[in-house]
């Protein structure tokens, strides 16, 4: 399958076969890694890494991913670059993206809630890239979307009903109910992770279940593209406001905290806020009690874990917990999608 120099800003712009072929060999890279046939995919080519916000998983991750394929990423971040913004002179998306093209094979941008004005506008300066860039453009996280941890997830999920680390069984997951629930949380985390979770599951055959307080619904046009997957695969999709009885029968329990969507106003993000309004709800932390209701399901988490808030102790370290195989995978999925998309496969 012919990937070469394709961006991948969500799972759901990618078809389920190419999907499907990049979890293929990241499963592959997984066994075999530092495999011969795979260290130097990437050989002399650099990768930028352009960081509006930091990220210690995702800084390491992508590093060690370069490194593993034969290339090089490069940290950057804005206050290294003569970048135009609303209120200085500097260089423009065009520029920048033109000029970095012809230096890079790929670029990756990592731009969160707090270093955007408005809700979607991290998503809109990624495909501005996109739009002047000759070379694949990879979403390291935005304010909307994250599909290397969508990724990372399902292969976790499906390497837990299948055969262990290396070895999922995607079809193991169809049918499976997946329970997406909002949690306490001292964070005021964006939309992304928990977005591409629903995508990914919708897209794998799962049941989805989302459970949120009222007044924390998530983008309408992620919802909707999910009860469309759903559709598409026979599956349910149902939202609640309940946080107990959603677990009733659960497979995948996928607890954290998100913003609400007014987390916006004036052109700011109001953190201090979300944080606190957050935290006055009760009863929306999963614990050993909620887990029970389930049909023995895994725990699964984007980390870092939000602990005593999203999460208790005895889950998230609990023998169903996949939080940190999923972020191995992260290393996985990434190698996989930057040897497509921009290597010499």
């Amino acid at each position: 399958m012919d990937l070469f120099g394709r961006d991948f800003i969500t799972t759901q712009e990618w078809a389920k076969a190419e999907l499907d072929a990049a979890l293929d060999l990241a499963a592959r890279m997984k066994r075999e890694r530092f495999s011969p046939q795979f260290t130097s995919i990437l050989a002399h080519k650099t990768f930028f890494m352009f960081f509006y916000n930091p990220s210690v998983r995702t800084r390491q991750s992508f590093e060690c991913a370069a490194t593993e394929l034969g290339g090089h990423a490069q940290f950057l971040v804005p206050e290294g670059m003569r970048l135009k913004t609303a209120t200085s002179a500097g260089e423009t998306v065009e520029d920048a993206a033109k000029v970095m093209s012809s230096y890079a094979c790929g670029i990756g941008i990592r731009i969160l809630e707090d270093k955007v004005p408005y809700y979607g506008a991290g998503t809109e300066l990624l495909r501005e890239y996109a739009r002047w860039a000759s070379v694949p453009i990879d979403n390291m996280a935005d304010d909307r979307f994250h599909p290397f941890q969508g990724l990372a997830d399902v292969m976790g999920w499906a390497e837990w009903f299948g055969e262990g680390p290396g070895r999922p069984d995607y079809a193991k997951l169809q049918g499976k109910k997946f329970v997406l629930t909002w949690a306490q949380g001292a964070l005021a985390r964006s939309w992304c992770s928990v977005q591409e979770a629903i995508l990914i599951a919708s897209r794998y055959g799962m049941h989805v279940t989302i459970a949120r307080p009222d007044g924390y619904d998530l983008d309408p046009e992620v919802i909707g593209w999910t009860r469309q997957n759903c559709a598409a695969a026979g599956t349910s999709f149902e939202v609640t406001n309940d946080p107990v009885k959603c677990m009733d029968g659960a497979h995948v329990v996928y607890a954290r905290n998100w913003m609400s969507p007014n987390a916006y106003r004036d052109g700011e993000f109001k953190k201090k806020e979300e944080i606190e309004k957050a935290l006055t709800y009760k009863g929306w932390t999963l614990d050993a009690a909620k887990m029970a209701r389930t049909d023995n399901a895994i725990f699964t988490h984007p980390m870092p874990v939000d602990r005593g808030n999203e999460v208790t102790d005895e889950v998230a370290s609990g023998p169903n917990s996949v939080i940190y195989n999923v972020a191995e995978n992260r290393l996985h999925v990434q190698k996989a999608v930057m040897a497509l998309t921009m290597g010499n496969l």
